[in-house]
């Protein structure tokens, strides 16, 4: 399989990380982070070596909160340079605001599961792809660079509704290719995927629409995440999103926790010989920043708690220095 354009230039690194911590892991929370927590964070993440990352949602504060500050976020976020700075957008409306704040990326969020689009967005399948539409036109009109992504969630299944055709995922796929999408994502919204439905599925997706095949975005819900990374890595996907300490799942569908944790994911990636571009040290000590900013939310990962083991060697070949490899204190 070919990789995703975003992946083209011989500087990207072998597998991107989408943290997606900003966004898909704080809405899910009771706390609302306050902005210059969320600041700090982000500009942590930066140093670690992220080079994309998703930093909040364009809906109303009266819904989410958590996403109030989201136009400053981004006008911080971008003046970070090196990386892609990317924002959801459920509507035409969040996606003038988002290019107004200065956004790289649009994400938009189509659902495979009918009874899930009518919860998360409240709309149907049908009127997301028009607002997909209306979104293409808008992108092309007044910021022609902003690429247009779409995270076709629940592709493998919905605590709503129940398991999904995958004939609909991959007809949703095309259908948004269609309308302006210049990536498709798959979503394990709810954590009900298995490897080889991982493997298949993305498969079965890129033989419908190529090179516009998108991120996995994949759940530990059931213990499953980095066993599904490996058969996406398997189907020939190099994107993945990820969240920091593993926040994260989505407010409108029952059930759905646990995103992959961005830690333990680095390190089986770069232990494997695959270059993510982060510094797993960095990234540790950006985890210090949101434990800061969220006193009290629980942080998941099985590498901060472990440790970096004796002889690491990163895939370039670098030695981490040592400084914040330590197990966390209990």
């Amino acid at each position: 399989m070919p990789l995703p354009s975003s992946l083209a230039s011989p500087a990207a690194p072998a597998v991107l990380i989408s943290e997606v911590g900003p966004r898909d892991g704080l809405q899910s929370l009771a706390a609302v982070m306050p902005t210059t927590a969320k600041l700090a964070w982000i500009d942590a993440l930066h140093a670690a070596g992220v080079r994309e990352i998703e930093v909040g949602s364009f809906v109303p504060a009266s819904r989410l909160p958590q996403m109030a500050d989201v136009a400053e976020v981004v006008r911080h976020a971008v003046t970070r340079p090196g990386w892609t700075v990317m924002a959801l957008v459920p509507n035409l409306r969040g996606a003038e605001a988002a290019l107004a704040a200065g956004a790289h990326k649009l994400t938009l969020p189509l659902s495979a599961s009918e009874a899930h689009s009518q919860a998360n967005v409240r709309r149907s399948r049908a009127q997301m792809l028009e607002e997909l539409r209306a979104i293409a036109r808008l992108r092309d009109r007044v910021a022609p660079g902003v690429a247009l992504e779409v995270g076709l969630s629940t592709a493998f299944g919905c605590t709503l509704q129940g398991p999904v055709a995958e004939d609909e995922v991959v007809r949703l796929a095309a259908a948004a290719v269609e309308a302006g999408a210049d990536e498709v994502g798959l979503s394990d919204t709810t954590g009900m995927a298995d490897p080889a439905q991982v493997r298949r599925r993305f498969r079965q997706v890129h033989a419908a629409i190529g090179r516009h095949l998108g991120a996995a975005h994949l759940h530990n819900t059931r213990g499953l995440g980095l066993a599904n990374v490996l058969a996406a890595l398997d189907a020939g996907v190099r994107t993945f999103d990820s969240s920091q300490g593993g926040l994260g799942g989505c407010p409108y569908a029952p059930g759905a926790s646990g995103n992959v944790v961005t830690e333990d994911l680095v390190f089986m990636l770069e232990a494997m010989g695959l270059d993510t571009g982060i510094d797993l040290e960095r990234l540790m000590a950006a985890r210090e920043v949101l434990r800061a900013g969220l006193p009290g939310e629980p942080l998941h990962g099985m590498t901060p708690e472990a440790g970096l083991p004796p002889g690491f060697v990163y895939a370039d070949g670098r030695r981490p220095a040592g400084v914040t490899t330590a197990p966390e204190a209990a």
